[in-house]
């Protein structure tokens, strides 16, 4: 037998002692093992990392981390997070947002309006009420309450541009990879966005963060307005505990992006983290549920992009996406990276 050099060994553990690997698997994850860590979906979370790794850089949680992290996503112009996004069909901007910490800890508000930061909203929930999951008037109660501020409702600039083309045709499309953007203009009301705004900034759709800090443990967290121009009441994924987001501090961490509906169908995030729990690399427990969705859906799945990105308790990170173009950002004491996902489609 061919003696396994370092290398080599490196390789196979990260897979698990009790893992094995698929026929025509290749195995992509990041072998990091360098504590503290973030990574978040999208080329936005090149920005959000900036947040989350000055938390962590300087000893602070995980739990604070992804919170100020994609805090910066929900400040910025964009077509998919924060109020100034593109609404739903009746014109109203409607925010969703989750966020969990290593001792299952965790909080979520959905259809919230008018309010700044349902990220932090979503974590007051998990340490100041005896409550997992907000929502509508009553989330907005609670955030006032809390001393959030509440804002005009008014429509960005370019929203009520985006919303006005759309309503002219009223045909809701969602178009895949529409967070990694591949258009020219973020004009265009058929919703391809651009990689950049006009002012440089990302565009992107819903920004998932998971950390792991110098203590070595685990949080997460997950914001979005949704899917543009959705039907009025809508919550997909993102603020559903064990499917947009779920952490396990024994096992890791995950959040799901893409189509909502089908990340809940199959309670995504938490079947990854099940898979790791099996000894799977954070790649292949990915690639696992993707797959899964990939049969449930059948013909259909050519019209959807759903994708995961999950660390394990080792620090390793990989992703998987449906189709091709999901990316994410990495950033450690390396630097900050964004990656390619393997897909399947």
């Amino acid at each position: 037998m061919k003696p396994i050099n370092r290398r080599g060994f490196i390789h196979l553990s990260s897979f698990g002692l009790t893992s094995f690997t698929l026929p025509g698997f290749i195995n992509k994850s990041v072998l990091i093992n360098k504590k503290p860590i973030v990574v978040s979906t999208w080329d936005a979370g090149l920005n959000a990392n900036l947040a989350a790794w000055k938390v962590l850089s300087t000893g602070g949680t995980a739990l604070d981390a992804v919170e100020q992290g994609v805090m910066v996503t929900e400040n910025e112009i964009n077509c998919c997070v924060g109020l100034d996004a593109n609404p739903d069909r009746d014109g109203f901007v409607t925010l969703d947002a989750s966020i969990m910490d290593h001792q299952f800890n965790c909080g979520s508000v959905a259809f919230l309006e008018r309010i700044k930061h349902p990220i932090s909203v979503a974590r007051k929930v998990m340490e100041k009420s005896p409550h997992v999951f907000l929502v509508g008037a009553g989330a907005q109660a609670f955030a006032l309450a809390n001393g959030f501020t509440l804002e005009s409702g008014a429509l960005s600039e370019q929203a009520n541009k985006n919303y006005k083309a759309w309503l002219k045709t009223s045909n809701y499309q969602p178009v895949i990879n529409v967070e990694k953007n591949q258009s020219s203009t973020y004009n265009d009301p058929a919703f391809n966005a651009p990689t950049k705004l006009m002012d440089g900034e990302w565009n992107h759709d819903t920004i998932g963060m998971i950390a792991m800090d110098q203590f070595g443990n685990l949080s997460g967290s997950c914001t979005t307005s949704g899917a543009g121009f959705k039907m009025r009441g809508r919550v997909g994924d993102s603020p559903i505990i064990g499917a947009g987001l779920y952490v396990d501090n024994e096992v890791g961490a995950v959040v799901a992006t893409g189509q909502g509906e089908d990340v809940i169908r199959v309670a995504g995030a938490s079947a990854v983290v099940e898979w790791m729990r099996q000894g799977k690399s954070p790649e292949l427990a990915c690639k696992l549920v993707v797959e899964k969705i990939n049969r449930i859906k059948k013909e259909k799945a050519k019209d959807i992009q759903v994708c995961f990105v999950a660390i394990n308790k080792k620090g390793i990170v990989g992703a998987y996406a449906l189709q091709k173009g999901f990316n994410f950002s990495v950033y450690n004491k390396e630097g900050n990276t964004l990656k390619d996902a393997g897909y399947l489609i």
